[in-house]
């Protein structure tokens, strides 16, 4: 099972420097530091946002009134130094000087590497920086425009050297202004896709696509229409993909997916894509929901990745109030699939700061929201060993509070685990067969990893009617069954 811990790696290290008195790069951060990111249950690192940054972003970026109130609003005392350009709006796959450069890197993989630990990084597959140099070497890789273009949509080309481009787009929102669109149907664009994810994979172990969906024929079809010419006989993922793994059989492709494309993302040589569905469910939805969303076919859930917040969605804490927060990461940290967990997420950071700012506020941590994390990481890789089973509660007609719970199973070779999540605001009881009929004539004893308490139950009683629970509301139980 993988489990992801994604860095903001430029706030990241500007903090280690204050921290430790002196400049810190990848290259040298110190191995106290790599066990607090290297957490028990921890198996792979997102270093997010390594690559060199692009000076014209930066430039069109400080023009931008809207964002640059996103940017005060996260950090009130921002400062011109603070504001670094967008990750996102790549220059050059190269890890920036800053940050230690390509030697950094690999010392960080090798320092990640001794701790058992994967590092993946970000490729963005959409979109370069408008000073790329592809723009001026090869624009046929790029979608274009005409003078008329700009004039008519100013919002939506720039002119580079007198070369009129696309800016970047997703479909349902306006443009992005500080990037330029790849054409996704240039037969030379994938063939540097292909190239440019090899070179990703020579320094890395795994991949996050950037809004991956983009690039799909008929997505990418009806978002430029005839600006990119026919769509090739082959999908561009299906096409990419194969050829990277010719070279790095086992890298690992994460795509950021939406729109309920993750199936068909998985179907394209994706391992996992974000489950977006189930964090709007949990933020928004109820038990049902989710018990809903659990019903889907296991192999498309174990090409899922499972998240409470990341750098794009509000933080967690922000978001999920109080015990809602520990309830719903029992849920995703428990389930078939990836897990994602965000850096500052177990300290119940607040403040999202957005991917332009190279500082974000100083915020007190929870350390009772650290302290359960401390225990539910660990926990959750012990539970997540072997087949996963999604269980029914059953109640009472004059109950039928068991709807708020949402409960499963996990059996190793030898281990067993349940979890069961009340997952609503109110108390919940309910009975929770279990699907173990060697449990007969026995006697049970389970173990909360989560608490360690301990209960004692007739094996013939957990069957029928199965285990009662009596859960206070946002509460969990993660039980070892022996």
């Amino acid at each position: 099972m993988t489990v992801v811990h994604e860095i903001n790696t430029l706030v990241w290290l500007g903090e280690l420097s204050g921290r430790y008195g002196r400049r810190v790069t990848l290259g040298d951060v110190p191995a106290e530091v790599w066990d607090e990111v290297a957490l028990p249950g921890i198996d792979t690192v997102w270093l997010m946002g390594v690559w060199e940054r692009s000076p014209a972003g930066l430039a069109i970026a400080l023009r931008d009134e809207s964002l640059l109130a996103s940017f005060r609003q996260a950090l009130p005392d921002l400062t011109q130094a603070d504001i670094a350009g967008s990750a996102y709006c790549v220059r050059n796959y190269v890890v920036d000087a800053s940050l230690g450069g390509p030697d950094g890197l690999a010392e960080a993989r090798a320092r990640l590497a001794d701790r058992g630990v994967r590092l993946i990084l970000d490729y963005v597959p959409n979109h370069v920086a408008p000073d790329h140099p592809w723009l001026t070497e090869h624009p046929e890789r790029l979608i274009q425009g005409s003078r008329e273009d700009l004039d008519r949509s100013p919002e939506a080309f720039l002119d580079v050297g007198g070369h009129i481009y696309a800016n970047g787009r997703d479909p349902y929102f306006a443009p992005w202004p500080d990037v330029v669109q790849l054409n996704a149907f240039s037969a030379d664009l994938r063939t540097a896709a292909v190239d440019t994810l090899v070179s990703i994979g020579d320094q890395a172990d795994g991949v996050r696509c950037d809004m991956a969906m983009l690039l799909m024929n008929d997505v990418f079809a009806k978002t430029w229409g005839d600006r990119a010419g026919p769509p090739p006989a082959d999908d561009f993922w299906p096409y990419v993909v194969p050829r990277v793994r010719a070279h790095h059989p086992d890298l690992l492709f994460v795509a950021e997916a939406y729109w309920d494309l993750e199936w068909a993302l998985q179907q394209q040589g994706f391992d996992h894509c974000y489950d977006k569905r189930l964090y709007d469910r949990l933020l928004h939805e109820d038990a049902e929901s989710t018990r809903t969303h659990l019903q889907a076919d296991l192999t498309y859930q174990r090409g899922l990745v499972r998240f409470l917040e990341n750098h794009d969605e509000p933080r967690a804490a922000a978001t999920l109030p109080g015990a809602q927060e520990r309830a719903a990461a029992v849920t995703i940290a428990t389930l078939p699939g990836a897990t994602l967990w965000h850096e500052g997420q177990f300290e119940g950071r607040k403040v999202r700061p957005p991917v332009f700012l190279a500082r974000r506020p100083q915020e007190p941590p929870d350390e009772q929201l650290r302290a359960f994390y401390g225990q539910l990481l660990p926990a959750a890789t012990a539970v997540r060993e072997g087949d996963w089973r999604l269980l029914t509660t059953t109640g009472w007609p004059d109950n039928d509070t068991h709807r708020n719970l949402l409960a499963w199973s996990w059996t190793g070779p030898a281990t067993r685990h349940l979890v069961i999540v009340n997952y609503s605001d109110t108390p919940s009881q309910g009975q929770v067969p279990l699907p173990w009929p060697d449990l007969s004539g026995h006697p049970c004893h389970l173990t909360d990893l989560l608490t360690g308490q301990t209960y004692d139950r007739d094996g013939d009683q957990l069957l029928t009617p199965g285990l009662f629970v009596d859960l206070p509301a946002w509460h969990s139980h993660v039980l070892s069954v022996a």
